[in-house]
Parts: structure tokens; C-alpha cells; sequence
């Protein structure tokens, strides 16, 4: 009798490592798409959070202990990063999968590709190696793309511009466009009827930021801001729309607040809760592109570690930082960074933002949302198809 995990033995495996939240996302809906196109021909594992577990991937461990950010914020962590990585590796060389699709985390996933593919010389099996989410090479330190380019059999990228800083060190690369771009827009007065806000009081979202030490550098600064806020528009309504691994947290830094927080995590209330907003404050990150397709008037802020901050003004191409801006080629949203990140500064561009309203965002999200939908298809669709080809045929779209 052949059962169930017999079979599932029997499928070709895909080996799929998200290192964060946004990947996450992205990885569960890959993993929905290749079922749709290949019902069941193909079994998965990996490392992944709620959204892939929901696709029925069980994580080797959990995911929230890759969420780290800048080059001395991974210092601490070196040792759990290097024992996973290797956990991870030895994982994939037992399950051996068709094909290993790793999505962003670079200081993490890019690791276990590079270990794979040295591992790769010593047997006779082919894992394929895809990596989704380009390195931001065109922001910071370019030369990487060279290196990557040893390593991968194949990149995805989310951003039009990407493909030619790859391709031209010889990997094969397809652009297949954002899966933000088929998010719909929500809708403010569900927002406000759901938590009893009236039409003449002011919504500010504020986003410090998905990974702990993200919160912890932003949110203080947050509140130094929200209190100036509140001297001029006493009667604001701070909504937080956050994510589930630092929910917790949040709640217990903004318990003594004067002011309540929504704290939201429900996916379509927290579109609904942008929707209603007259500004956001956030941190810098996919969110800004949240925020432009939202159509939310927004002010960027950002805080590292002081040593990061002093590498990354020599290497970081700030005016690339934000994702709206690097797209439309001008400012659509003011960013501050590091010593600029002050509670005056974000208050005076909050204050513009709000006072100065313009219907410029309309137009910013038609022409964002149009750029990340290559000849109008899905990305996970795009990239789906192009996994499916490589470990089928060898060969991609």
C-alpha cells in the first residue's frame, strides 16, 4: 500500500528558504503558484514563516532569528547564523532536492548557495540554484553582483532596472516584477467604522519596522514625533499595521502611550488601514512601496547601528535607498537618515505632508504598479514558470 508520505517521498522536492517576513510572502505564494500549474508533481521544504507553513512547508527552524539588518547588527548574531546555515545545507544535501529557491536574506541564503554549490563538485547530483529578490547591488556595493554571479543558476528579480548588472557577468536572469503590484487598494471607511473613527480626525500610520532592532533604534523616535503631533492635531488616531513575529513587542512598547495604537496585523485591515490614513511615517524598506501604491503620503526615516552608519555613508547610494524614489527617478517621499532622524525633522516633513496635500501619488501608483507587471502577469506566475522550466527541461522563459 502506498501511502501518503510514500508519495509525497516519490515527488521531486523544491527546497525553499525565506529569511524574513517579506520573503515569506513571496515564497508562499510561489509555492501556490507551481501547485496550480503541476497539481501534485512536486513536494516542498525549506525554511519559511506563517505564510509558507499555511502552504504546508514544515520550517526547519524559525525564521525570526534571521531578522537582522546592517553589517555590525550581525555580529551578535554570527554564531546562530552560521550554525543554521549549516543545519540548512546539511538539510538540503540529505532531502536532495531538484532545485534550491532562495528569496532575499542575503547574509543568510547566499551563504547556503555558495555551500551547496561547493558541496555540488563532490557528488554526481545537480541542485539547481535560484535566488529571488536581486542584491540591491545598484544601491550598495556592485561588485557583488560578480560574485553571486559564480554562485547561481538563476536570478529573479523584482525590479526592471536589476537583469543588466547580472547578465552582463554571464547569469542567466528574468525580470518578474513585484508581488506588490497585484495588491488592491483598501478601503477607509471600513477602517474607520471598524474602530470608531469619525471622518474629521486625522489617521497617521506609523511603521517602525518588521525586525526587532529595527523597532527598537525607530520607535522611540517615533514617539518623540507622535508627541509633537498630538500638541497641534490633539485628537490623532495612530494606527500600526505590523506583522505577527513582532506584534507583541509592539504592544508592550506603546502600552503607556498617551495616545492608544491600533495595532494591526489582519492583512486586509492593515490595507484598509492605510487606505484612511492622511500620512504614514515608516521605516525605510519594502513597506515605502506599500506606501506608494497605497497612495499614502508618506515621511522615510532610518536608524543603524552608529558603526554601520559610518560604513554605509561610504558605500550606500542614499539616493536609491527608497524604493518609490529609485523607480519614478525623483523624491516622492522625503527620507531621513541616521543623524537626520530626529523627532523636529520628521514632525516639519509630517506637518508638510498633511498641509500640502496633492494628487501626485495617483499617478506615482498607476506608473509603479504598471513598471512591476512585466506584459501584465502575476510575478509569482513569471516565476513559477521559469522554476518549473529549469528543473524540467534545463532551461528557462
Amino acid at each position: 500500500m502506498i501511502t501518503e508520505t510514500s508519495e509525497k517521498l516519490a515527488r521531486p522536492l523544491i527546497y525553499v528558504i525565506a529569511g524574513e517576513v517579506s520573503g515569506d510572502l513571496i515564497g508562499a505564494r510561489l509555492i501556490r503558484e507551481i501547485k496550480r500549474l503541476r497539481k501534485h508533481k512536486f513536494s516542498f521544504a525549506g525554511v519559511g514563516g506563517e505564510q509558507m507553513t499555511n502552504e504546508g512547508l514544515q520550517s526547519l527552524f524559525p525564521i525570526s532569528e534571521m531578522a537582522v539588518m546592517g553589517i555590525f547588527e550581525l555580529v551578535p548574531h554570527a554564531p546562530n547564523l552560521i550554525r543554521r546555515i549549516h543545519e540548512t545545507v546539511q538539510d538540503i544535501m540529505v532531502k536532495k532536492p531538484v532545485a534550491v529557491i532562495s528569496i532575499d536574506s542575503k547574509a543568510f541564503t547566499m551563504r547556503v548557495a555558495k555551500l551547496i554549490q561547493k558541496k555540488q563538485k563532490e557528488s554526481d547530483k545537480e541542485i539547481k540554484l535560484v535566488h529571488m529578490v536581486a542584491p540591491t547591488v545598484w544601491a550598495w556595493r556592485p561588485g557583488r553582483a560578480k560574485n553571486i554571479s559564480k554562485i547561481l543558476d538563476h536570478l529573479l528579480t523584482l525590479f526592471p532596472f536589476e537583469p543588466p548588472f547580472f547578465t552582463r557577468h554571464g547569469l542567466p536572469t528574468t525580470f518578474i516584477g513585484h508581488p506588490l503590484a497585484e495588491q488592491h487598494v483598501g478601503c477607509s471607511s471600513v477602517y474607520r467604522n471598524t474602530h470608531d473613527v469619525d471622518e474629521a480626525t486625522e489617521i497617521i500610520s506609523l511603521l517602525p519596522g518588521s525586525r526587532p532592532g529595527e523597532i527598537k533604534r525607530l520607535l522611540p523616535t517615533f514617539k518623540k514625533t507622535l508627541d509633537l503631533l498630538l500638541e497641534k492635531y490633539p485628537n490623532l488616531h495612530i494606527a500600526m499595521p505590523t506583522v505577527v513575529s513582532v506584534e507583541g513587542m509592539l504592544r508592550r512598547e506603546t502600552l503607556g502611550w498617551e495616545t492608544p495604537v491600533s495595532i494591526i496585523t489582519d492583512p486586509e485591515m492593515k490595507l484598509n488601514a492605510l487606505a484612511a490614513s492622511s500620512v504614514a511615517l515608516a521605516a525605510s524598506g519594502t513597506v515605502t512601496l506599500e506606501l506608494a501604491l497605497a497612495q499614502v503620503p508618506s515621511v522615510i526615516a532610518y536608524k543603524v547601528n552608529p558603526l554601520s552608519a559610518i560604513m554605509g555613508y561610504f558605500l550606500v547610494n542614499r539616493d536609491a535607498v527608497v524604493l518609490p524614489n529609485k523607480l519614478m527617478g525623483k523624491e516622492i517621499f522625503p527620507l531621513y537618515l541616521q543623524w537626520k532622524c530626529t523627532p523636529y525633522n520628521l514632525y516639519n516633513a509630517i506637518i508638510q505632508k498633511i498641509e500640502n496635500p496633492t494628487d501626485q501619488l495617483i499617478e506615482v501608483s498607476d506608473a509603479i504598479r504598471n513598471m512591476l507587471r512585466p506584459n501584465g502577469q502575476a510575478s509569482q506566475n513569471l516565476a513559477a514558470q521559469v522554476i518549473i522550466n529549469l528543473v524540467e527541461d534545463g532551461k528557462t522563459l
